[in-house]
């Protein structure tokens, strides 16, 4: 059961890095293109930090940092808790038209960009497999 909770956490987090790049990178055209060019990367990480243009993806940097946390805790990941943190990030990348904070600025972002819609039916479907996958696991 711990080796299938390890490999679902593992595959989700691989899957919300991949996506938070995606993210990140519309974010940037964005902000080169209405705000200023950014001309470092130093100047991009900087931004990510401490601009409120990025803050909304803080959000879904904290699931990745607690699924990292969660990987790497002397007690291995249950089968309950790989399971909460998919369906948490499930609910994240679930758009939200009239929405705060992440899910509001993350319905915009697929209205902007046709990469980050490429991206969410990636991550739905990965999220799905992985999900499928665990299942078949624990049996």
């Amino acid at each position: 059961m711990a080796d299938a909770a390890h490999s679902l956490l593992t595959g989700l987090r691989h899957l919300l890095l991949a996506h938070h790049k995606t993210l990140l990178d519309s974010e940037r055209a964005r902000y080169d293109h209405d705000v200023e060019r950014i001309k470092s990367s130093g100047q991009l990480l900087n931004l990510v930090l401490r601009d409120p243009f990025f803050a909304w993806l803080h959000e879904l940097s904290e699931l990745i940092v607690l699924i990292d946390e969660t990987l790497d805790a002397d007690e291995p990941a249950t089968a309950a808790e790989a399971a909460r943190l998919l369906a948490q990030a499930r609910t994240l990348l679930t758009p939200a038209e009239a929405g705060q904070g992440f899910r509001g600025q993350y319905f915009d972002a697929l209205q902007r960009d046709p990469d980050v819609v490429i991206a969410h039916g990636a991550a739905v479907k990965a999220m799905a497999t992985l999900e499928a996958d665990g299942r078949e696991k624990a049996e």
